[in-house]
């Protein structure tokens, strides 16, 4: 019994050319590889328009800036089309940063690759302390071409909106940590020592309250900054309870998170 292979498409090489000069063309599968065409988008990204520039494959390959257009979704998606209609495939990149990840996900959409840059990653000249859109662009097509870029990783919406929960909640810890600093450097500047080795009980929230000034001044500074305090603590208390039922398997990350804080 005899086994049949499938048979597979290989490259031939035939000779195409002008007024009887010969020019060896690849064929695979019925197609000129000669004809094949490939660019490298890089997109220096804003609030209000991105810069775009395009590389076209191989050393010699053609880098040109395309221009700015608006930062929208629907401007974007219109010009992203318009060049891959040019190209057989196109790779796009852009550096991270406050726009976040809107426009990687719109690109790959589309049915595109895209690759969020690490910003203190990219190689650049000495000396080269220049900085425009157009150039930047320029530079990230290029780069891409070269394959000398490096990716972020980029999470998806859930990871993100998780993300922005704890960075939110950190931000919190912070000023409330920076509020509690202002009251004990008021208290050490006019000689009120807490006769308590630790602080920040509700021992020392009643000791704070029976602290008498002669100036009224002073007065109303140690009660608007014992409110400010009391507002930020509720804050933080809001962002841990109110989702707590949420966290899910991120739930670890903020036991972690506390343990840290109370290290420091």
């Amino acid at each position: 019994m005899s086994v049949f292979a499938p048979e597979v498409a290989r490259p031939t090489l035939v000779f195409r050319g002008v007024l009887g000069r010969a020019e060896p063309i690849l064929i695979t599968g019925g197609r000129a590889v000669a004809d094949f065409k490939e660019a490298f988008v890089g997109i220096d990204v804003a609030k209000l328009k991105n810069a775009i520039a395009v590389a076209e494959a191989g050393r010699d390959g053609e880098v040109r800036f395309w221009g700015e257009v608006d930062a929208s979704d629907t401007s974007m998606r219109r010009i992203i089309q318009r060049i891959a209609v040019k190209f057989d495939r196109v790779h796009f990149c852009y550096e991270a940063g406050p726009t976040g990840y809107g426009l990687h996900r719109l690109i790959q959409s589309l049915g595109h690759e895209c690759m969020v840059v690490a910003p203190s990653l990219i190689p650049r000249k000495p000396g080269d302390r220049v900085k425009t859109n157009r150039r930047d662009a320029l530079a990230l097509a290029r780069l891409l071409r070269a394959g000398e870029l490096t990716a972020v990783w980029v999470p998806d919406e859930g990871h993100e909106a998780m993300r922005d929960l704890v960075r939110a909640r950190a931000a919190a810890v912070e000023t409330l940590r920076v509020h509690r600093q202002q009251i004990s450097a008021f208290m050490l500047r006019h000689g009120r020592i807490y006769p308590r080795k630790k602080g920040w009980t509700m021992r020392y929230l009643c000791w704070l309250q029976e602290q008498q000034f002669d100036h009224p001044a002073h007065q109303i500074t140690l009660q608007e900054m014992v409110e400010v305090v009391r507002v930020s603590k509720e804050r933080v208390g809001r962002l841990e309870s109110r989702n707590s039922c949420r966290t899910g398997l991120w739930r670890p990350s903020f036991e972690l998170c506390r343990r840290c804080e109370e290290l420091i």
